[in-house]
């Protein structure tokens, strides 16, 4: 009998040698979309959840950047929740290499044409964070139509950051999913929605998250939600190669063409 266990503990041990490394950007299309925050605090929730996460901070190491909130001033130091903290300019070039079987965050910052690091494109998912107001809703599409053009993506996913409500989460997530498949044959999933909560202005004058601070605060209940359906998303190949497109829009006429059905008052303060 001890040797059958013996036998399997050996066995568990080579599969979770194995296991892959997870890779995903987080990116906002405009400022205030809170996308390095969602970082930060779905990098705390998955540790955790007991994985071993490595956050890239493509930032200015400015007052907003991961590094920065967190009070980190050595590359490669962990933050007090464990998770570890790296600016773009140490990461290699494959960042499957600075990991074996954890989750890699890419806090994702995109050029002046709106477009991913080399770096950003190799994540397995990309993740869009916005606000349910207007002006941040048509700059996710817009986000999303240069995304599609620079890099031909295919499919993404998008999560609502700090919602009044589910039914409020609920109507973006429904439009926006069916305005890209419809006028952008972009498959866009719901990554899930987080509660707007006070608690997140209390966290950030604590240099902390509010997932380590306020655990049982509505936004740290979601955060740990989203990171336990990230940890069982399907694996897929990535699919953006980073080629330019010749026939990219600019941005006013991208702003121009933003469907009906997301400046409509219902979608717009849903």
């Amino acid at each position: 009998m001890s040797k059958l266990v013996a036998d399997q503990a050996d066995g568990l041990r080579r599969l979770l040698a194995h296991t892959p490394t997870r890779v995903i950007a987080i990116a906002g299309m405009s400022r205030g979309d809170g996308a390095t925050t969602t970082t930060m605090n779905l990098a705390a929730a998955l540790v955790h959840q007991g994985k071993d996460v490595l956050l890239i901070d493509e930032q200015d190491s400015d007052h907003a950047s991961a590094g920065a909130l967190w009070r980190i001033d050595v590359p490669g130091v962990a933050a007090e929740c464990g998770v570890e903290v790296l600016p773009a300019s140490h990461a290699s070039a494959d960042p499957r290499t600075l990991r074996h079987g954890g989750v890699v965050l890419i806090d994702a910052a995109l050029d002046d044409e709106g477009r991913l690091s080399p770096l950003a494109q190799r994540a397995d998912e990309l993740v869009l964070a916005l606000q349910p107001n207007a002006a941040s809703i048509t700059a996710a599409y817009a986000g999303i139509k240069r995304l599609h053009y620079a890099h031909g993506l295919r499919q993404l996913r998008f999560l609502v950051n700090r919602a009044s409500g589910a039914g409020e989460a609920q109507k973006i997530m429904t439009n926006l999913a069916n305005t890209g498949s419809r006028y952008l044959a972009v498959s866009l999933e719901p990554a899930g929605w987080v509660h707007a909560d006070a608690h997140h202005a209390d966290a950030r004058r604590l240099g902390l998250t509010v997932v380590e601070a306020f655990p049982a605060s509505p936004a740290a209940v979601d955060f740990r939600r989203i990171a336990a359906d990230v940890l069982r998303w399907p694996w897929r190949a990535p699919e953006r190669v980073g080629r330019p497109n010749d026939h990219a829009m600019n941005d006013s006429r991208i702003a121009m063409t933003v469907p009906r059905a997301l400046h409509a008052p219902g979608a717009a303060a849903a």
